[in-house]
Parts: structure tokens; sequence; C-alpha cells
């Protein structure tokens, strides 16, 4: 079946990791870029464009510069420290945890066929062997470990060149927002390229040393690759609560007392919670987003290999047409490499007005070269005809069908994506009526945020369903595999813009504590609100991406445990939908208590700060910020154990106890309702803080007159945005980890749930 493709399996060899070092190279060459802004004292020579030699704000103001330099050098020390000790702590309890899965996937996954060390029948060809399930347990294993330890790189080096460059976007901002504006997002871009280059190298080398022991068995190489995936995702679930509980406890903490309490300004140097606060955005923003990003990306690419691997492509060892899902994600990085260039070197950003088109412009330019990308490569890389495995017979598709399939996802992200600034920027109606709902007090701003949240849910819901629609008619569940690659495929550039935020956010934070003038505190915020819809954005094409990418591993998962169809009326599927429907609740239930209590302890030091430091709100004495970094760091360690074991231990406990079909029924509960949950919780929170920021700002005649600071108006829409920071950092964003790694979890161990699985059913029998 099928013809040969045009690109040769030596031409794939190639290109893919070629396409990934050059997304190495451009990262670091970006890097290499934002270094050349100086944080030193050292006097620079007169033709050095970085140095002092431009007309400088704070010089003509008559302020010491060296003063604010030093000062930015060393907040940005403190920042840098205090976010990788943090990180430093957090990978220790992680690693153990590693440990401990790592052993529990090697017994389990042995356990299948008794720890046999002999051939056994192919599942899905009988005529030939494959190899031992006890070497299947052994590669799973590897697999995890290097997944999971490339997570935590990727997050650990973002964060790297966040605290790296927040500064340097600081003084930056004295010659200009357009000069601030492109080193805050050569800096996103470097985290968004190391990422995506880092996982498609990775994943590939893994790919061809497994292929050295399994040789013709495709359908084991590809089953033991999936835990890659798994080891991604559960380090980002870590990452994310952990970081996400750091954050927030910071964050209200510095709000409640210092700006409602004390009337001082959100990144004032005498509030002791200021230095945890920045710090907070680096570790959950920043770190937090790159692992679930790249487990995204990592499931996706698993989910569609193990599909394939049963399907033609598999059974004909067609190598190149095999790989297609890594060179649709090679094509990406060439794509966002020239998409960067728009934002940084094409175009100069060089009004206030211009920073927000400039970032949505990313979104579009993207997408548009991605789909003449996916045309040339679903051109060469794919037979002009195949078959797809697709619940236990073959379906015949077309290349120009699988071309679409990736098309919906890609496009289905800009739109989530459009829909989701929509609803939290400041400069459309749904947030200026959350401000507008202030003047009445606290009570109608939440009422109305809330409002907002839900109704944000019922876009990007059609849109993921139309691309579900899509893909599965087409290419049934390889179809929505590559869908949710499709949304992914542009992820360097999604990475740049989302990672853009939280570096804006403590630039001006740096500002503020530095003692710089209001004019260049004006153009951080502006880069700051920019920001702020980015990240939403970003929020929403994670949340859509994971919707796809679960119900896709959810299809393996379904093929691997061998279950024929899921039917909902049955009791033990359906007793499995209502529990997993629940989860995501508990889930949110946690993590939100979480950030209340470490919160509440973070109050309770500021104002003790406050009470007892003599000259502290004088400034004449400095606050503890170590104290507070410590609380932080201690709250979110305890705290994020508990919702990861939920997440972690759910599939394991139902697919022993109740089999399969209950555990089916789980993980389509818990997708269903963690996708409305996610996206309505992340844009209440967006619009909440940007109905806030829209007060402060005070752009507009409406905006004048709520406000201005320190109005009634502007303390109800600072109390909602403390209630929507836990929403919008914490539980939202963790939710579509939640719905990702249960999925591909129960894929993983889904030989064992089929064979050793529903114990408590057996006994009633």
């Amino acid at each position: 079946m099928g013809t040969s493709t045009i690109l040769s399996d030596l031409g794939t060899e190639i290109i893919i990791p070629i396409c990934a070092v050059v997304g190495i190279i451009f990262s670091l060459f970006q890097w290499y870029l934002v270094s050349q802004v100086k944080l030193s004292l050292e006097k620079p020579s007169a033709d050095d464009k970085n140095g002092y030699t431009e007309a400088l704000i704070e010089e003509e103001e008559g302020i010491n510069d060296h003063t604010v330099v030093q000062k930015c050098a060393e907040i940005q020390t403190a920042i840098s420290e205090g976010a990788t000790s943090f990180l430093m702590t957090e990978y220790q309890y992680v690693g153990i945890f590693m440990v401990i899965f790592a052993v529990l996937i090697f017994v389990f996954l042995g356990s299948v066929e008794s720890f046999s060390t002999s051939s056994k029948v192919c599942t899905y060809d009988t005529t030939k062997m494959c190899k031992p399930a006890l070497m299947t347990a052994v590669f799973s294993t590897v697999s995890f470990i290097l997944g999971a330890v490339t997570s935590v790189i990727s997050g650990f080096l973002g964060m790297k060149i966040a605290t790296y460059a927040n500064a340097r976007t600081t003084l930056e901002a004295r010659k200009g927002v357009g000069k601030a504006f492109i080193v805050a997002f050569r800096s996103g871009a470097v985290m968004g390229f190391l990422l995506a280059a880092n996982g498609l190298l990775v994943l590939y080398i893994t790919i061809n040393l497994f292929k050295i022991y399994y040789g013709d068995d495709w359908e084991g190489l590809f089953e033991s690759i999936t835990g890659y995936g798994l080891g991604g995702s559960s380090m980002a679930l870590f990452g994310r609560v952990g970081g996400g509980i750091y954050t927030k406890a910071a964050d209200v903490g510095a709000d409640l007392v210092g700006k409602v309490e004390r009337n001082i300004p959100e990144d004032d140097p005498r509030n002791p919670a200021v230095i945890a606060d920045n710090v907070g955005d680096n570790v959950g923003d920043i770190a937090g987003m790159g692992s679930d990003l790249f487990g995204s990306y990592a499931e996706s690419s698993c989910a569609a290999l193990v599909v394939a691997s049963i399907s033609s492509f598999g059974i004909n060892h067609e190598f190149t047409a095999m790989m297609y899902p890594l060179i649709v994600s090679s094509v990406g990085i060439l794509v966002c490499l020239i998409t960067t260039l728009f934002a940084t070197d094409f175009f100069e950003v060089k009004t206030v007005k211009q920073i927000e088109p400039t970032l949505k412009n990313q979104l579009i330019i993207s997408t548009i070269l991605m789909t003449i990308g996916v045309a040339l490569v679903s051109w060469v890389a794919l037979p002009s005809s195949f078959t797809i495995f697709n619940f236990g017979t073959q379906k015949v598709v077309k290349n120009w069908q699988l071309f679409l399939c990736v098309c919906v996802g890609l496009w289905a992200g800009l739109i989530i994506g459009f829909v989701t600034e929509y609803y939290t920027s400041n400069a459309y109606s749904p947030v200026q009526d959350v401000a507008d709902s202030c003047r009445t007090g606290a009570a109608t701003n939440v009422i109305f945020g809330l409002a907002l949240g839900y109704k944000s849910v019922i876009i990007p819901i059609f849109a993921i369903a139309v691309s579900i629609f899509v893909s599965f008619t087409f290419a049934a569940m390889y179809g929505v595999a590559v869908a949710a690659l499709g949304m992914l495929s542009t992820i360097a550039t999604g990475l740049a813009i989302d990672a853009y935020g939280p570096i804006s956010d403590n630039a001006g934070g740096i500002a503020e504590m530095a003692g710089m003038s209001h004019r260049i505190r004006e153009r951080t915020d502006a880069l700051d609100a920019a920001g702020n819809t980015t990240a939403a954005i970003g929020k929403g094409f994670a949340i859509g991406s994971a919707a796809l990418v679960s119900l896709a591993l959810f299809g393996a998962f379904v093929s691997r445990a061998e279950i024929t169809t899921v039917d909902v009326l049955t009791p033990k599927v359906f007793i499995g939908l209502i529990v997993g429907a629940m989860l995501p609740y508990w889930f949110s239930a946690m993590t939100m208590k979480s950030v209340g209590k470490a919160a509440l302890k973070m109050v309770e030091e500021v104002r003790r700060q406050f009470n007892e430091i003599p000259g502290l709100m004088e400034g004449t004495a400095k606050p503890d910020y170590a104290t507070c970094v410590k609380i932080s760091t201690d709250a979110s360690i305890k705290e994020m154990i508990p919702p990861g074991a939920l997440v972690m231990l759910t599939p394991l406990i139902v697919g022993i106890l109740f089999g399969v079909e209950t555990l089916s029924g789980v993980l389509a509960g818990s997708l269903v309702s963690g996708v409305q949950i996610a996206i309505s919780a992340s844009n209440t929170g967006g619009a909440w803080d940007n109905a806030k920021k829209y007060i402060e700002a005070g752009v507009s005649d409406h905006a004048k007159s709520l406000g201005p600071k320190g109005s009634d108006a502007h303390k109800a829409a600072v109390i909602g945005d403390t209630v929507g920071d836990p929403l919008k950092d914490t539980s939202g964003p963790s939710l579509n980890i939640l719905i990702k790694l249960m999925a591909v979890e129960s894929l993983v161990f889904a030989p064992f749930f089929a064979t050793h699985g529903g114990l408590l059913f057996k006994i009633f029998e």
C-alpha cells in the first residue's frame, strides 16, 4: 500500500537534527545580543552604542547614572539567586519522585509477561515476533528519565535567561520603549528556541538509539518512546504547581498589605515581599510554562508516533513517513526563526502603541508561514496514500487530508489565541466592563469577572470541537495527534511571546525598586501590559493543545489496552466518567487553598515587618526580603506534593482496582471538565488583572473617571486582581497538565492494566 516518499530516509536523518541545531545556534546568538547590554560600571568607548554616549533620561534629570546601574545589578542578582535556589530545592524533591516513579514503570511493565526475556508474538502483526516486554519496561524507564531531565533543563535555562535579561530591559528603557522591547523579546526567543530545539533533538536521538536494539520491531520501539512524554509532563506538573504557588503567595501578600493597607506602589522597595514576588514570576510563569509546553510537545509527538507505528508507516517500515511529526516540528523551528526577525530586525517598535500589534503579528505571521511549510512537508514526506490504524481496522488516508489535519490544529490555536486576547486585553469592551463594575465595589467586580471567564469558554471549545471533528474524520486518532502537533508547531514563537511578559514585569519592578523616574516606569508598564495579554494567549494555546493532545493519547491508550468501544451506558465506564469530571475541581481546590495558606503567612510576615521595623515606611530602614523568599519557597515545596500525588496516583489506582474501561471513563471525564475550568479560570484572572491596570494607567476618559490609584474603584480592582491571581497563575494553567498527564500515564501503563487490572471487579464476577 502506498508509494514511496519524495524525501529519502537519508534526507530525513539529515534535516531533523540540522533544524534542531539551527534552533539552538539561533537562541545562543540572541543570548549574545542580549548580553551586549552592560550591567557593569566600566566607562565604554565613545563609539559603543550601548554605552552612556546616547542621551539618557536619567542624565537629563541629573540623577547619577552609576548608582542606577549598580542598583539594577544588585536587584537582579537578588532575584536570580532567589529563583535559582528555589528551583534547586524543588528539583531535589522532584528528583526523589522521579527515581521512585522510574522504578514503578520498570516493575509494572516488566510484570506484564512476568519478567520473561523471550520474544513474543507482535500484537498487530501476528506473523512476526517482537522484542520481550521486559525490554519495553527497560526502554520506557530510560525514555521517562530522558523526558524528565529535558523538561527540567528547559525550565531552568528559561529561568536563567529571564533573570539575566530583566535588569537589562530596565536599563534599555532609558533609551526608549523600542530598545527595551527588543531586549525583552530576544530573551523570550532564547527560551523558545532552546526549548523547541532541545525537545526535538533529544527525541530524535532517543529514537535512533533505541532503533539499534529494536531493529524491525517498530511497535515495541515507539511504545517505549511514550515514556518521554510522561517524563516531560510529570516534571512540568511539579514545576507548574510549585512555581504557581510560589509566585502567587508572594504576589497576594505584597498586594494586600502594600497596595491596599499601606497604599504604596506594587514594587516599592519598602515592601518586604517584593523580591519574592519578582522571583515568583520567573519560577512560575517562565520555568513552569517552559516545562508545560515542552510536555505538550513531547506527548503529542509520542501519541502520533504510537498510532503511526501500528499503521502502514510502521508495518512497512517507511522511516520518512513515520518521522512526519518530527519533520513538521523541524520546519516549525525554521518558520519561527524567520517570524522572530519581523519583531526584532525587519520592523522597529518606536511607540507604546506598536508593542501589542507587533506581538500579535508574530502569531499571524508564524501561522501563515507554517501553513506553507506544512503543505511542503506533507507533499515530500508522505506517500500519496497510506493507511492509518483506526480502532481495529486500517483506514485509507491521502496525504492532503493529513495536511488539513495539521492546519486545522494550527489555525484553531490562532483562533483560541485571539479570543483569549479579546477577553483579557483592556483594549476591548469585556475588560473595560469589568473595570467599570469596580465603581460599585469589589463584589460587582467579582461577579462581572466570573461571568466573563465563563463566557470566554464558548468559542475556544467550538474551535477545539471543529478541529477534533475534521482531524478525526480524515485520519482517525493520528489526525487528532497531528492537529495537536500543528497547534504546537509554532511553539518557539509562542514561548518567546509568553516569556516576554514576566521579563517585562520584572523590568518594571526593578525600575521601581531602583528609584528610576516615572517616565521609565511608564515605559516598562506599557511593556508589561502587553505582556499580560500575551501571557493569557500563551495559556490559551497551552490549554487548547492539551485538549487535543490528551484526546490523541486517549485514542492511543484505548488501542494499546485493546478496548474496542467505550460505552458510556455501562456502569463501569459511567462511574469513571463522573469521577473523572470531578478531579479538576478537587485539584483546583487543593492548589487554590495552598495559595491561600501560603499568602496568609506572607501577609502576616509583611505586616509584622511594617509594624516592627522602625523607619521601614519612611524608607530609612531596609526590609528583610530573605524571610519572605523563604516563606514562599517552603510553602510551595510542601504544598505542591498533594496535588501532584492526586494526578499521578489516580490512573494507577483506577487502572489496578477498576480496570481499563473505568479508567477510560476517568480520562474522558477529566478531559471534558478540565478544559472548561482551565480556560475560564485563566481568562477570569487575566481580565481582573488588566482591569486593575486599565484603571491605574488612566489612558482614556473612562479610565480616568475610575482612578486614580488609591481610589475606591481602584481598591475594588486590586481585590479582584488578588482573587484572580491563583486562578490565572496556579490552578488554571496547572489543569492542562492534569488532563495530559493522566492520559499519557495511562498509555504508558496500558499493557499492565490490560493484563492485571480491575481487581475489584474480578472479585465480584
